[in-house]
């Protein structure tokens, strides 16, 4: 046993991200053994998640409902500091809250908007036709999550998200070049630059 390798995670690779699902394994080296009568820490701990992981859909198609909720508040209001506040928090915590819940596809579309809200020096010139894109591309994602090819489509749908996020960010922010800078650094789209 001393000369055991630690254990490799599981890595999925997508076109814009990697899921990476840790050996227990390891996690068991970290750990006390369980005592005596004592249930063992990790099958207590993966029994308690098996046990809520049927609310996580549910949930997630909560968080869509709030993001698209505050997408209509938009629509009514303007976007003024507080529904863009409201949009923006209901984007991140999609985006927070897509890998634990089971859908790390539409984590960066979810990005994607974040990265719009918070970047955009003069909120009245966001077009409203990105941010329906934006959210109906979160919840279309969602919608077909069962498919087979999901990730595929989720990646290809952020790819032009971001893209034309990018595109825009960029023309906006032409008198702030340390802006830019930083827009271009954290762009998730492989192999693209302004």
């Amino acid at each position: 046993m001393a000369n055991a390798r630690p254990s490799k995670p599981d890595i999925v690779t997508y076109g814009d991200h990697e899921i990476i699902t840790p050996d227990t394994r390891t996690l068991r080296k970290t750990l006390r053994p369980a005592l005596p009568g004592e249930q063992d820490p990790v099958a207590r701990a993966e029994e308690a998640l098996a046990a809520i992981s049927g609310d996580f859909s549910e949930w997630m198609h909560n968080e869509c409902e709030r993001l698209d909720s505050a997408r209509h508040n938009v629509k009514q209001n303007g976007l003024s500091k507080q529904t863009r506040q409201e949009l923006f928090l209901a984007a991140h915590d999609v985006k927070g809250d897509s890998g634990t819940l089971g859908y790390p596809e539409v984590a960066a579309a979810a990005e994607s908007l974040c990265r719009l809200l918070e970047h955009t020096p003069d909120l009245s010139r966001i077009p409203m036709a990105i941010v329906d894109q934006h959210v109906d591309a979160v919840r279309a994602i969602v919608r077909e999550h069962q498919r087979a090819d999901v990730a595929a489509i989720a990646a290809a749908l952020t790819r032009k998200l971001r893209a034309v996020t990018d595109e825009f960010l960029v023309k906006e922010n032409r008198h702030r070049p340390d802006v830019i800078r930083a827009i271009q650094r954290s762009s998730l789209v492989p192999g693209e630059s302004f």
